[in-house]
């Protein structure tokens, strides 16, 4: 296998191109000058194939596109993009402020096809420092449509940014059975895949009590037969509850709510992470009602139909009995326990941050650690590190622990590829707004009070939400 290398290094190389890091490329691309590169394993874009569902819709306005909360002028816009398939129009009659999620993959492969510093078919296998060229190392194999490596390479650029994204997670007790092939268990990231075999199961039971679980829920009631849906929706949630979707709920998807959450005290930060949970593991209030509108459809004819929507259920264990899966399951509230027998097993029990520090491994030591052991990351989304290492390592969607629930966002993808920006460029490439909430989170130093009364209040770093 061919080995290359490019001498003079880059200013930027991206790990990965998912939304984030295509954001990233995309913004990036309007700054002269500026040489980038971002390197992804996959061969071609691809964003959540498994959940395509038809009619399944994004849960944030088209505006949260790659680039136009902070450049609406951007050629890389999903409206360019639109004007580009000449469908503007139609859009625009259409009234959609939630595009399916189809049309969002689409757009952003649109993007990726056309910028040049995107390269697809390319595994990062290291990076590390280099002290004598003051530079990282980036060291990849190049991989055909089949997965063969096809020659390996490296690159050298100041700075990095790791947008490696998320991995399905499966409890590990559970995992054996997801990793054997001849069993029907999937992860909900795999259920397109798999959806003929499960509406030909006699019974199926989706775990989950999230978005992609109520999805691929309701997905499955419409399409099995009235009478004999044979379906079981189980969680461990005390309710299938709605996400958070009020208006001034969603400001703390705002850089102000940002902003002052990476500056409470990490054990404040810790304990309210858990407490924020129905602004991203809830369900669509849109979505309940569908499955709501469905149920009462098939029951028109006095007969209630055949599933079992349950909360507040511990799946402690699979196994089979009779030929059939066999689930045991407790339910929390009443301490009782139980078991259901299944032909199929959804679960869609979320998703983790993949570790940036794999690839970092050869920075480890210069890697600075929080009091939970995870990576320090400063304002502007860098890694903190020690001497020797003098280029930043930026991260996205990696800091939830560090910036709250806003770090997997589609709407702050633009906002953080910005800061990103203006902080490797020290210019302010993009300009940003000095406010973007009408909350007001905290109280530092001096609070404007309404009536243009002012109130000075000294603010302990150890203050936890009660």
């Amino acid at each position: 296998m061919s080995k290359h290398s490019e001498e003079e290094p880059l200013d930027l190389v991206g790990v990965g191109i998912g939304p984030f890091n295509l954001s990233l490329a995309a913004l990036a691309d309007g700054l002269p000058g500026l040489r980038t590169a971002f390197l992804e394993q996959s061969t071609a874009f691809r964003w959540h194939a498994g959940m395509m569902i038809e009619g399944a819709t994004l849960q944030v306005p088209f505006l949260a596109d790659l680039v136009s909360l902070v450049d609406p002028t951007s050629r890389w816009s999903f409206l360019n993009y639109m004007r580009h398939r000449e469908r503007l129009f139609p859009f625009y009659f259409a009234e959609r402020f939630h595009i399916q999620r189809i049309e969002y993959d689409a757009y952003c492969r649109w993007v990726s096809e056309q910028l040049p510093a995107c390269r697809f078919g390319h595994v990062v296998n290291t990076v590390r420092w280099d002290t004598a060229r003051r530079a990282f190392d980036v060291d990849f194999t190049r991989v055909g449509a089949d997965g063969e490596a096809q020659g390996v390479g490296q690159l050298s650029a100041r700075h990095l940014v790791l947008g490696v994204g998320t991995a399905p997670h499966v409890p590990e007790h559970l995992r054996p059975l997801v990793d054997d092939e001849t069993e029907p268990v999937w992860h909900s990231a795999e259920y397109l895949a798999h959806r003929d075999e499960l509406l030909s199961a006699d019974h199926v039971t989706v775990v989950g009590s999230g978005q992609s679980g109520a999805e691929v829920f309701l997905d499955l009631l419409r399409r099995r037969p009235v009478g004999r849906e044979g379906l079981a929706w189980i969680a461990r949630t005390p309710a299938f509850a709605p996400m958070e979707y009020s208006k001034l709920g969603l400001e703390q998807f705002t850089p102000d709510y940002t902003r002052y959450f990476q500056g409470l005290a990490e054990p404040v930060r810790d304990r309210l992470l858990p407490q924020q949970w129905q602004l991203y593991k809830g369900v669509s209030a849109e979505t309940l009602g569908d499955i709501q509108d469905e149920l009462y459809r098939r029951s028109l004819d006095d007969t209630w139909p055949d599933v079992m929507l349950t909360p507040g259920i511990d799946l402690r264990s699979v196994g089979r009995s009779g030929g059939r899966l066999e689930l045991k399951f407790s339910h929390l509230q009443q301490a009782s326990h139980g078991t259901l027998a299944t032909d199929g097993l959804v679960l869609a029990t979320g998703y983790t941050e993949r570790s940036v520090t794999t690839l970092t491994e050869s920075m480890a030591p210069h890697i600075r650690k929080d009091a939970g052991g995870r990576p320090q990351i400063d304002e502007a989304y860098r890694l903190v590190l020690g001497e020797p290492v003098e280029g930043s390592v930026f991260v996205q969607n990696a800091e939830r622990h560090s910036h709250g629930v806003g770090a997997p966002d589609l709407g702050l993808a633009a906002w953080r590829s910005a800061v990103i920006l203006n902080a490797l460029t020290g210019d302010q490439a993009y300009p940003l707004p000095s406010r973007t909430a009408f909350t007001t989170f905290g109280i530092d130093g001096t609070w404007h009070a309404p009536g243009g009364a002012m109130v000075s209040s000294g603010v302990s770093s150890g203050a936890v939400p009660g």
